[in-house]
């Protein structure tokens, strides 16, 4: 009687929620310790994180090259150089574009947003003040820059030496890849090394399928917007094609951001219809994007819900600000690829636990599916 009564206290429904909320204390408290030790030890973790991107973007030229008998350091070196020479072009491309025509974008925002004060009336006083504001906020401070030289220095410092690793590590990741594979089988407790190990894959893959198929939308989007800004005759359209490249990284915020510019750009310097125009481009773009290029391009990687997307990029940006938002995506994607390899492998293993699943002919195509998802 006393048991009855004390399995009556805490019934099966209580004690499983309460299983999974202590399961979800759990996983909350990892990542929380992950985070803190990611934002103590940012130093050597950037550097590592980088060279999973660039691994990620250049792993198939190394496959390449390896397929073709060439020796593994010699290929991953020569992956190196590609590596060196195409994110050091691109970074020029980039940055010669926004110094270059840096200055009229900046002046044409400006110029766009006395216009918009102008016809916003008193709402426009409110964003003419906080132009003021944000004057005297510089004037204030500006004082201070001779005194942050040497941090600024520093800082330099710290990206180059912080490359430098990248693309060491880089060689090694491409070199020693098999060999880590081998090393976390033998680590893996019991006979968890092959899971462990298309978990491994199955994240990579992710990343790698996210940062070649970004990098293809980016160029294809800055190709489109900057075409169609050099037709509608906006200055500074080369410039704006490159921050439309380099916003890409970011998901739906770059573009975001990228695309008012250009709008803020054709308003002050060509007028209201161009801007219209302008606005066009950019959405036919972002159409043209989500519809066809999404589809065609990534259609092999992990995909995300847009709310993921923006929740990954926000809590990067609280932890590293613009470097964790370029980083938090393929992060999130790796996450999201770790997690469908598990959905896959207990969902699978559930169905072939049924019993009455082989009889069905849902059973049998359950079997069907399952069965392609290793090939």
């Amino acid at each position: 009687m006393n048991k009855g009564e004390r399995e009556a206290l805490l019934p099966l429904g209580a004690r499983r929620a309460a299983a999974w909320c202590g399961l979800l204390l759990l996983v909350a408290a990892v990542v929380a310790v992950a985070v803190w030790l990611t934002v103590t030890l940012k130093a050597a973790v950037t550097p590592v994180l980088l060279a999973l991107l660039g691994s990620a973007l250049l792993g198939p030229v190394y496959r390449r090259l390896v397929a073709m008998k060439v020796n593994r350091s010699l290929a991953s070196g020569l992956t190196c150089v590609v590596l060196l020479v195409v994110v050091g072009g691109a970074g020029y491309i980039v940055v010669s574009a926004l110094i270059d025509t840096g200055d009229q974008i900046v002046s044409s925002v400006q110029q766009a947003t006395r216009e918009l004060t102008k016809h916003l009336g008193a709402s426009g006083a409110s964003l003419g003040d906080l132009t003021a504001n944000a004057k005297q906020l510089a004037e204030k401070f500006g004082g201070r820059a001779a005194t942050g030289l040497l941090s600024g220095l520093s800082l330099v410092g710290q990206t180059v030496a912080a490359a430098v690793l990248a693309l060491l590590l880089t060689f090694f990741f491409l070199r020693d890849a098999e060999r880590a594979v081998g090393v976390l089988r033998s680590w893996a407790p019991g006979e968890s090394g092959p899971q462990l190990e298309r978990m491994a894959r199955r994240g990579f893959e992710a990343v790698e399928g996210f940062m070649r198929g970004t990098t293809v939308i980016a160029l294809i989007d800055a190709i489109c917007i900057t075409v169609g800004l050099l037709i509608l005759g906006v200055p500074g359209a080369v410039g704006l094609g490159a921050l439309v490249f380099v916003g890409a990284y970011i998901p739906y915020l770059g573009a975001f951001i990228s695309g008012t510019v250009a709008v803020l750009v054709a308003l002050a310097d060509r007028g209201f219809v161009i801007a219209l125009w302008a606005l066009g481009v950019v959405l036919a773009v972002q159409v043209l994007e989500g519809h066809v290029l999404q589809p065609m391009v990534q259609s092999r990687t992990v995909h995300m819900h847009p709310a993921v997307v923006l929740l990954a990029i926000t809590a990067g940006a609280s932890v590293a600000g613009i470097l964790g938002m370029l980083l938090a995506v393929p992060l999130t994607a790796a996450a999201t690829g770790i997690l469908s390899e598990l959905h896959e492998r207990y969902a699978a293993g559930s169905e072939s636990e049924d019993p009455g699943s082989e009889g069905s002919p849902s059973g049998g195509s359950s079997g069907g599916t399952s069965g392609d998802a290793p090939a």
